[in-house]
């Protein structure tokens, strides 16, 4: 029989996240986040279409220059593929004065100035405002008073104020990811800004630790750790490091996933003697409640956006495929009929596309499937891609890789047309799953 997930080989691309079990050692530090100590620049690549042009003049004032905001700025807004910034010419202006909007015209749709400042308190105010040149519109702006730490998340709320003026969307520069790395005999599982950067552990082991979750209002994080010599799932607060475990069944409990009001959570059983997939407490306690009925593998579930379905891997039919089927229990019926192996299934918050993982020959490739028509679109030249997952606009796929052998997060357009290699930490890089909007 097939093997869709398991504790020795728990991701499609097995020959490197191997040797799940025959790690030895203890070693388990839980805490608050503590901060990584390498990062890295990000790399965009690709030229979509449509985009719009935006200019950003030079910030007024001194910027730090770990957290240069209108870089950041920048590189947020390139990163969604929506968007193609304009170089600047001349110096800055001053965003507490109408601009001389003319000479944008011809080279921008939309001209954003600010300032960065200094204050006596230590502290630095972030302003800044936006302007539509072609209809000579004041947009709006903000001001940000931050302490020097929190430059880098100011400079994403700006980013997320620009696209949301321009695009009618919500922007997510200042939501958050989590992943899992593995450096030598140690697993770390990070929280970091959206485009990789500012990463701090959460969680340091020498056992295992797969499958981080975040609950729907971004304050708590499900995944499974490995340090009682099985699969246990454990719900982490991410401000003060303390958890609980909330599966710990005979057997493995694996691939936690929170229903969108936070008060469900699925997760993967073998409490039958076969992986399947149950509703249990994210609170811990009470008994699990068997959805799927199978002799098979049925796995790796998530919510639909209205929690009425959920979508599941199932060797049901002879091959690991993707199914849908009523949240509370019921008849299954099949998602996936291009190739024999499709897994993780992600279901983007507008509950519009499906990605997912295939398999292709000894490739395994990033889908994306509109649920509405069934068209699948490959988005991806990379074969070695796993675990998809969506930003809450649904407007972005987030995925981990290798390029040029080296491992990576990326984060592609669901066209693919614009790709981004995100900061990371040092090692072997799995398991990315991307936060709500903030609260």
């Amino acid at each position: 029989m097939m093997k869709i997930s398991g504790p020795d080989d728990h991701s499609p691309a097995s020959g490197r996240r191997r040797s799940l079990l025959t790690l030895a050692g203890a070693g388990l530090l839980v805490a608050p986040l503590a901060p990584a100590w390498a990062q890295f620049r990000v790399e965009v690549s690709g030229v979509g279409a449509k985009q719009i042009p935006v200019a950003i003049a030079p910030f007024q004032g001194a910027t730090p220059a770990n957290a240069d905001v209108p870089a950041v700025i920048r590189a947020d807004l390139e990163r969604s593929g929506l968007f193609r910034l304009i170089a600047a010419q001349g110096g800055a202006l001053d965003e507490n004065s109408r601009p001389d909007l003319g000479p944008w015209r011809e080279r921008a749709d939309a001209l954003l100035t600010g300032s960065v400042i200094r204050l006596a308190n230590g502290q630095f105010d972030v302003r800044f405002r936006l302007w539509d040149t072609l209809k000579a519109q004041d947009l709006g702006g903000l001001s940000f008073p931050v302490a020097a730490a929190d430059l880098r998340l100011a400079a994403h709320k700006v980013a997320d104020y620009v696209y949301e003026k321009l695009t009618g969307l919500k922007g997510v520069f200042s939501t958050r990811i989590a992943y899992v790395s593995k450096s030598g005999a140690r697993y770390s599982l990070w929280v970091a800004d959206a485009d990789g950067e500012g990463a701090q552990a959460a969680l340091t082991s020498n056992e295992p630790i797969i499958s981080p979750a975040w609950s729907p209002n971004g304050a708590q994080l499900a995944y499974v750790s490995f340090e009682a010599r099985k699969p246990v799932i454990y719900v982490h607060d991410i401000a003060n490091g303390h958890r609980r475990p909330v599966a710990t069944w005979r057997g493995s409990n694996s691939a936690p996933a929170w229903s969108p009001d936070g008060s469900r959570m699925l997760a993967t059983l073998t409490l039958s003697g076969n992986s399947q997939v149950h509703e249990i407490s994210p609170n811990g306690g009470g008994n699990p409640r068997r959805l799927t009925q199978t002799g098979g593998i049925d796995t790796e579930a998530v919510f639909s956006p209205d929690a009425a379905s959920i979508y599941f891997v199932s060797d049901r039919g002879g091959s690991p495929q993707i199914y849908r089927m009523p949240a509370r229990g019921g008849n299954a019926e099949r998602v996936t009929f291009n190739g024999s192996y499709n897994i993780s299934p992600a279901i983007s918050p507008d509950g519009r596309w499906l990605a997912y993982i295939t398999r292709v020959g000894g490739a395994f490739k990033l889908q994306v499937m509109e649920l509405s028509s069934g068209n699948i679109a490959s988005v991806t030249d990379t074969s070695d891609d796993e675990r998809p997952t969506f930003a809450p606009n649904s407007r972005l796929i987030m995925y981990a890789t290798k390029v040029g052998g080296r491992e990576a997060l990326m984060t592609t357009t669901l066209d693919g047309q614009i790709k981004t290699r995100l900061a990371s930490v040092p090692g072997d890089i799995r398991e990315p799953n991307w936060g709500p909007f903030p609260r």
